[in-house]
């Protein structure tokens, strides 16, 4: 089994959305112990954003790029090689200002490739990644799950990998962060509680 760790909070040993992630990592490994685990740390490692030179990089043929496109296509490469090649994917996902870290944004765009995540066709959009499971721990100052300000977040993400063909996406949540000393210790226990639930009979 081959599992994708991607973080992409900012704020480091003040996240909340890390070490829930690391706790589901550690507890895929607890029932796969043979996973091999590659891990992208989005915010010590920002991709850059999808821009006319990402375009411009994967249109050169690789003998005319100059070393900028190499660069750039190179990272299109790997972002996509280590997501197609993961059977499970688990996402820190905070939400910033209504919607994903740019950062998450930026990888997505290196993962949606036409003819490699999905395809258009004559019946319409086809997703290619059937198959795979992604794990998004949401985290949230408020509560946003459900209600029309989650639309950018847990909703998108939804919309996305089910675009490109993903129908096993589950949700480890901790909403109400900034609610209070209180409301946090709550949220994280609970988002615990459901890691442990999600594997305890794996």
């Amino acid at each position: 089994m081959k599992l994708l760790h991607i973080d992409s909070s900012i704020l480091g040993d003040n996240s909340a959305s890390r070490p829930l992630t690391r706790a589901v990592v550690e507890a895929i490994q607890a029932v796969s112990p043979g996973a091999q685990v590659t891990s992208r740390d989005l915010a010590t490692d920002a991709l850059s954003h999808f821009s006319a030179a990402t375009l411009l990089a994967v249109g050169t043929p690789e003998e005319k790029r100059d070393a900028a496109q190499q660069h750039e296509a190179k990272l299109n490469a790997t972002a996509l090689t280590e997501f197609l090649a993961a059977d499970t994917v688990v996402i820190g996902a905070p939400m910033y200002n209504f919607t994903i870290p740019t950062q998450l944004k930026a990888w997505i765009d290196r993962i949606c490739v036409a003819g490699q995540t999905f395809r258009y066709t004559e019946a319409g959009p086809e997703g290619l990644c059937g198959g795979k499971k992604v794990i998004v721990v949401s985290t949230a100052g408020g509560i946003h799950a459900g209600q029309a300000s989650g639309a950018a977040h847990e909703d998108y993400l939804k919309l996305l990998f089910g675009f490109i063909g993903v129908t096993d996406i589950h949700f480890i949540r901790a909403e109400g962060l900034a609610y209070g000393d209180d409301a946090r210790v709550k949220a994280i226990a609970g988002a615990q509680a459901q890691i442990a639930e999600e594997f305890a009979a794996a």
